[in-house]
């Protein structure tokens, strides 16, 4: 289940994220499916490992890792390789190039979203409750 669970939750992360950035530009790059899938993946463990807290924290720290990420992916596929998937140098407060405070808002507004969301479709196996002794009898 595992396994399933993963390999459905990081295609609808790069279908979806694909989607977004081909509506929003026009187009998108294979380097940018592969994030979206694992973007979606780290913010379920995320939203799992911060369950309990606030929406808006969780939202912070997801919104915060994809930015991170996105850095990461932005250094190494555009910096390093040359492939120049994207430019925000013409963005306010953008780093090298790669993020910029107006994209980590629209992830933290993704995942006031999403996060809901992968919270009811939790798709990992509950532990069966057990009565209380006095119940068992």
């Amino acid at each position: 289940m595992l396994c399933y669970e993963t390999f459905v939750t990081f295609c609808l992360g790069a279908a979806g994220y694909g989607g977004l950035e081909y509506l929003y530009r026009g187009r998108t790059h294979w380097t940018m499916l592969c994030a979206g899938g694992l973007c979606l993946l780290a913010l379920q463990a995320l939203n799992r490992r911060l369950a309990g807290r606030p929406l808006a924290l969780r939202c912070l720290a997801g919104a915060g890792f994809i930015t991170g990420f996105e850095l990461a992916v932005g250094l190494l596929c555009n910096r390093l390789l040359g492939w120049c998937v994207w430019d925000y140098s013409a963005q306010w407060g953008n780093l090298w190039g790669q993020v910029c405070p107006r994209f980590s808002a629209y992830w933290y507004l993704l995942c006031l979203a999403l996060l809901p969301v992968l919270d009811r479709a939790d798709l990992r196996p509950r532990p069966r409750r057990r009565p209380p002794k006095a119940e068992r009898r």
